[in-house]
Parts: C-alpha cells; structure tokens; sequence
C-alpha cells in the first residue's frame, strides 16, 4: 500500500490550481528513493525538523539577546510562530500545507548568534576585510545544501529551498504561492510577537503604539492581518493585501524600528556583540589547529563563517570567556 500516491492524488483534487502539488515537484539536487508514506514535502519538512541547526534555533536570539525570562521569543519560538502562521494562510488558501511548512520551518536556519546583530557583524567583518557578504537566508541555505548530515546535506526539493533562499524583503519574490505566505507570515508573526516582548520588557507600552495604525489593525493584530490576505488572495494567483491594511503594518512596522529595534534600552547589550564576535573571528580563523586541512584561504574564511554563524548565544558567549576571560587562580591547597 503506497499512502503517498493517496495523498498525492488527494493534492490535485483538493487544493488551488495555483498552489504547488508535491508530485510535480522540481525535484532535487540528487535523486531519492521516494518514501511510501510520505510526500516529497512533508519529507522536507521532517528533515529538517530533525537536523541540528533546527535544534540550535532555541538558543539564538530573536530580539532581546539572552534573556533570562523565559517566556521572551527565541529564534526558534519565533519560527514555530511563522509555521503557524503560513499554515492557517496556505489552509483558507487551498495551498500546499507541507509546502508552507517546510519552508516556515527552514527560514531561518542560518541565523547567527544575537540575530541581526550577529549577522551585521559577520557581514561586515566579510565586506570589510575579504570582499564578501554575510545574508542568513543565503547561509540556511547553505545549510541544508551543504553543512547538514557531516556535509552531505538535507538534500530538499527545489521549491523548499526557493523558499527559504527569498524569504526577506531585499530578495525576489519565491517562484511558489507557498514561498510567498512565508515570507509573509515572517514579517506578521515578528511585528506582532516584537510587540508583546517589548511590552513585556518594559521597553514599550501599549499605549504608545501609532494610534493611526492601531486603528486599522486592531487589537488582534494577526487576526486583521491574516483575515485580509485570505480575503484578497482567494483564488488568485498571487498573495497580496489591501492597500490600507498594508499601509498599517508598514507603519506600525517603521514605529517599531524606531522605538523597538534600534531602541538602545532595548539593544544596550548589543554593543557588546562587535567585540565578541570579531574576537572569535580572529581566534578561528587564525588558529591553525582549527583550520588544519583546509587548503585555500577560500576555504578557511567559509569554514570560520559556518562555524561562527552556527553557535547558539550561549555557546559563543562561553567560548568567548574560556578564550578572553581570565579563570580565577587557585592553589593547590584550595584546588
């Protein structure tokens, strides 16, 4: 009994013409044995449930670096939240949910260590010194392409990886509706999850947020947001929003950059971040044991870049103290 030619087949009765059905995949990289159970998509998305960038996720900082309460957003809360997200889109949709969800799960994979932070420091110690760039999209995918499974890779479909490689505002739009909903689905679930945590932390209230936006948007902001891409998406060809909902969430979006995301009672430890991460650089990348068998300095950059921007904030931080920070002596009496 093959369970997957079920679902295959309920795919193409089921859901939009428009969405991306998982036996017309653009296939990938290396050919496999295809899986009795499960589609093409819904392979992906274990895969990388089940890799260790996924895991490392829980540790890296989303806005408010290593925070000790728990209850403020990891990277890897952050991207349950996208996946929820996309999901209940591509569902009212009829998209592919598997689809969403892998690429949901995936985005962020190659974020660095403290976020944006980290990622703006990588990148500029690369433009500055090496004539290259730092992107975390890019490094996710470099990470199910490359670096996951002791460098044999995730080996995902095409359309996963569209996705996760275009899913910020700087890149194209992906080739498939459901790359789309996830890149959407990242910018509404970060504004609105920011918002709480900073209301939270004290860095903001609710009372201060743009009245003008907050009119339109509501106080279930996700719920406006959400409903209004479904109402305008419905049987179209492409994923959009009504003018006056996407003229709010800019606005409440450019609100927040200003008193969340450069807020410097907000971001006061991310000064820090420069001076550990550029130490750490140096220390790898000069450090012939670490580098030992790496032929090119092509190769020795890339090979520091993957290093650094896979740790987790705590294991940076910890690395950062047994190479800087001096232990405390003690005799051998004490010891």
């Amino acid at each position: 009994m093959i369970i997957r030619k079920e679902l295959e087949e309920r795919e193409k009765k089921n859901l939009s013409p428009y969405a991306a059905f998982s036996s017309k995949t653009r296939g990938r990289a290396h050919p496999e044995k295809e899986c009795n159970i499960r589609t093409a998509f819904q392979r992906d998305r274990d895969k990388i449930i089940h890799c260790k960038a996924f895991r490392r996720l829980k540790h890296k900082t989303q806005v408010f670096i290593s925070p000790m309460e728990d209850h403020f957003r990891t990277r890897l809360t952050h991207t349950i939240e996208v996946a929820q997200i996309a999901r209940t889109i591509s569902r009212a949709l009829a998209l592919n949910e598997d689809l969403t969800e892998a690429i949901a799960l995936g985005h962020d994979l190659g974020h660095t260590p403290f976020g944006h932070a980290g990622e703006f420091v990588l990148d500029d110690i690369l433009a500055q010194n090496y004539g290259r760039r730092f992107y975390h999209n890019e490094q996710s995918v470099r990470i199910v392409e490359v670096l996951e499974k002791d460098g044999k890779g995730l080996n995902l479909c095409h359309e996963v990886i569209d996705g996760i490689l275009n899913h910020t505002p700087d890149d194209p739009w992906p080739e498939t509706l459901e790359g789309c909903v996830v890149r959407l689905a990242d910018r509404i679930a970060y504004l609105r999850h920011d918002i709480e945590d900073a209301i939270s932390a004290g860095v903001l209230s609710e009372k201060k947020l743009p009245k003008k936006d907050m009119k339109v948007l509501g106080k279930n902001i996700l719920d406006t947001i959400v409903s209004d891409i479904i109402r305008h998406s419905r049987k179209k060809k492409r994923i959009s929003m009504s003018p006056e909902v996407q003229k709010a969430m800019d606005g409440l979006y450019a609100f927040m950059y200003k008193n969340v995301y450069i807020n410097p009672v907000a971001k006061k430890e991310e000064s820090k971040v420069p001076v550990l991460m550029r130490q750490l650089f140096r220390h790898y990348h000069y450090n012939k044991k670490f580098q030992k068998g790496i032929a090119s300095e092509e190769d020795q950059i890339q090979h520091t870049v993957d290093f650094l921007s896979g740790m987790t904030d705590r294991y940076a931080v910890s690395k950062f103290e047994k190479l800087y920070i001096p232990d405390e002596w003690n005799t051998a009496e004490e010891a």
